[in-house]
């Protein structure tokens, strides 16, 4: 447990009072992100890279954030990760690149030449072990041993088929940390998903505002009409009527509440709306089970609308498991793991990754902060191949401006949002954002837990509250440390 000098927690920069109220200042005050950096980043389990990214011995990749650096590396016992500075002179061994430049991920392979600094010439190999210091006879013997010339070790565990790297040696591990979304995740095999392309971007925003625009699905009828407007007036949700994107349980399921709709055309709108999000998301819903969701009939299905559309997507589950099976894709029974071992169309794995599901393939985002008031955000489409088919990593996003029009169409639309969010936090008398304490509560939940990290409650506690963010989103704001 981290605390102030007189023995008590630490005082929070514009803490949360009201949990449906977040101060506006933590998202542009420099002591708030001066906190963060001291007491958030250092602690947590940050996801560092996808594993594909290491394929082969000796390959690494350099992960940088909030002015660290660590060089993750597949060794031959393991993956492995080293803090990316020169035992000399502090030297970046590898890379050494900025976040959010046009050449945003460092990587290679060291399994011949090793790691060497570009300084001085210094050497070390993949474990991180010094192989050459140039002159050594000009050093005094002390500076000279082991302890002090190898590189310094990070913690690296590797879980979801990503390397994820922490500061803090004493912090519980990935899975204890995440919880039981972690098991559920892994039922829907989430270790074998394959990036098949990744894109990035600088947010003039503050990296929690990009964060949030994805803890609900409030924004939707506005940010997204076109997900809306097909199914106007169709489908409903018990917290809003116009929210669309909202899923029931694991869940190709929606509420439905139909009037004047076949079954038939009911259906033709789920897959409408199923295409939409393909082409706006692609990984969310991918094309080919796009193809395979048209191909399947409302024949025999019942003629109520409100039962035919929970219906169709059984079917349309039993029919992506069974075709992309037949393919040699490693996929999931949907059906089954829906019931045993459901997951949410937005999970939330603390402190920046998002997983975004329907059927078996998943977008992916991760969000990093490059100051008070600016984030590079990356969005990844994951998905799975035959064994023996999978594509070579993808090892740098495509960094584009964030106004692009190379952007699919549902980020584009978010980011438009994100940057002018951030300039209205700075309007007189804005001093709370004011949250639905039923449908916005993964934002309060996720800020209150960043508040505990700040004032240095126990990392047990704060596992445990993070453990409630699976599975909330759209959901109420809970009670964190009961």
């Amino acid at each position: 447990m981290l605390k102030s000098p007189d023995g008590g927690l630490r005082s929070v920069p514009f803490p949360i009072e009201d949990p449906e109220r977040i101060p506006a200042r933590r998202y542009y005050d420099q002591a708030f992100y001066d906190a963060e950096v001291e007491h958030l980043w250092p602690h947590v389990w940050q996801m560092a890279c996808r594993e594909e990214q290491l394929q082969d011995v000796g390959d690494w990749i350099e992960y940088e954030n909030v002015g660290k650096s660590v060089i993750v590396v597949r060794t031959t016992s393991g993956v492995k990760a080293f803090h990316n500075a020169c035992r000399h002179r502090g030297v970046p061994i590898a890379g050494g690149t900025t976040i959010g430049s046009s050449h945003a991920t460092a990587h290679g392979n060291c399994a011949k030449s090793g790691f060497v600094c570009p300084f001085h010439g210094w050497r070390w190999n993949m474990d991180g072990e010094n192989t050459l210091v140039y002159g050594k006879h000009l050093f005094s013997d002390r500076q000279l041993d082991a302890d002090d010339i190898n590189l310094i070790p990070c913690r690296a565990e590797v879980w979801g088929g990503c390397v994820w790297i922490n500061h803090d040696d004493d912090a519980p591990s990935v899975k204890e940390s995440l919880g039981p979304v972690a098991d559920r995740l892994e039922a829907h095999n989430v270790q074998a998903l394959r990036a098949e392309w990744a894109y990035g971007t600088v947010l003039p925003a503050n990296w929690k505002i990009a964060m949030e625009a994805f803890m609900e699905g409030y924004h939707v009828m506005q940010t997204h009409p076109q997900l809306h407007k097909p199914m106007e007036g169709v489908y409903h949700d018990p917290f809003d009527p116009d929210v669309v994107l909202r899923k029931e349980g694991s869940a190709n399921a929606r509420r439905v509440a139909v009037e004047g709709v076949t079954s038939q055309q009911a259906v033709e709108m789920q897959k409408h709306h199923l295409a939409l999000l393909s082409e706006g998301m692609a990984g969310m819903v991918h094309a080919k089970e796009v193809e395979i969701a048209k191909s399947v009939s409302h024949e025999g299905l019942s003629q109520d609308p409100n039962l035919a559309v929970p219906q169709w997507y059984g079917l349309v589950m039993k029919h992506i498991s069974e075709g992309l099976r037949q393919r040699g894709e490693p996929v999931p029974d949907l059906l089954a793991v829906a019931q045993s071992d459901p997951i949410n169309a937005v999970e939330f794995l603390f402190p920046h990754h998002f997983l975004l599901p329907i059927f078996s393939s998943m977008s992916a985002y991760r969000i990093r902060p490059l100051g008070p008031e600016s984030c590079f955000f990356e969005l990844w489409s994951l998905t799975f191949y035959p064994e023996g088919q999978e594509p070579d990593p993808v090892m740098e996003p495509i960094v584009l401006p964030f106004d692009s029009p190379e952007f699919p169409p549902i980020p584009r639309q978010d980011y438009s949002n994100i940057p002018i969010q951030q300039k209205g936090l700075h309007a007189k008398g804005f001093e709370f954002m004011r949250l639905s304490k039923d449908m916005e509560g993964l934002i309060s939940n996720f800020q209150r837990i960043l508040d505990g990290y700040l004032a240095g409650l126990p990392q047990e506690a704060l596992a445990k509250a993070q453990h409630q963010l699976g599975g909330n989103f759209d959901g109420p704001i809970v009670e964190l440390w009961g």
